[in-house]
């Protein structure tokens, strides 16, 4: 190798040695350039301008070429910082996202479990009240006759009020409120159409002329058979009989 080819590469190493030297202290907050260093890139230069044009080209290409690599590999530095970053801010909402989420799913049982106790609580508590309310049959005076109006009157004091309508539309459809009601086909009697009508024997004797007698008997097959007088309406409106 000639010695102008030899000074060329060193020229060159030292050209790049020097801008690596220099990228990094930029990328370092900026630390000042030791004196020495400042001396070594001016005779650097002035060993530069002592090369021919074209190897001045070279050296110049590989300066810049290096420079350019210290250059992506600072950016290359900053994307996966920046990367890293952006991972850490999304799982930190992931992790917020789902403890929501489990919360929300939480109430949300927890709510349903009370609406589920609170419906079987009604449930308890309107059993009690048809229980407690169909032993007072007796406590209605006997009458040689009884209106419309006045079944209905002493059905609203035996049925829960919460299951009424339901165990009217029942009555209605059966024998339109008529105790005495006897079905010609069948012989179903009375208010529900008990068949055969001497079924209501065992809520008390006077089944056939007491309407109390009747309801309380009524009221109490809808509730072992279908649960309620509700239950036993939905199953009426959905077969036609129950």
């Amino acid at each position: 190798m000639s010695r102008i080819s030899a000074r060329g590469f060193a020229v060159a190493s030292a050209t790049a040695v020097t801008t690596v030297g220099a990228v990094m202290g930029v990328a370092q907050a900026g630390t000042a350039q030791p004196a020495g260093d400042a001396e070594a890139t001016a005779s650097d230069s002035t060993l530069l301008a002592d090369l021919p044009a074209g190897q001045q080209a070279q050296v110049q290409t590989a300066s810049l070429a290096e420079q350019a690599d210290v250059q992506a590999i600072a950016a290359d530095a900053t994307a996966r910082k920046t990367a890293e970053e952006a991972a850490r801010k999304q799982a930190a909402k992931d992790a917020v996202a789902k403890q929501r989420e489990a919360a929300d799913k939480a109430a949300k049982a927890a709510k349903a479990a009370k609406a589920a106790q609170d419906a079987k609580d009604r449930q308890e508590a309107e059993t009690k009240a048809t229980s407690a309310s169909a032993g007072n049959v007796g406590s209605f005076p006997q009458q040689a006759s009884y209106t419309v109006a006045e079944v209905q009157a002493i059905a609203r004091q035996i049925v829960p009020a919460g299951q009424f309508q339901c165990f009217s539309n029942i009555v209605d459809h059966e024998s339109t409120w008529n105790y005495q009601a006897v079905n010609p086909s069948s012989g179903a009697y009375g208010l529900v159409q008990a068949y055969p009508g001497s079924k209501m024997s065992s809520a008390g004797a006077d089944w056939r002329t007491n309407p109390a007698t009747q309801i309380k008997w009524g009221l109490n097959y809808m509730n072992e058979r279908y649960g309620s007088p509700c239950d036993a309406w939905d199953y009426w409106q959905a077969n036609g009989s129950y």
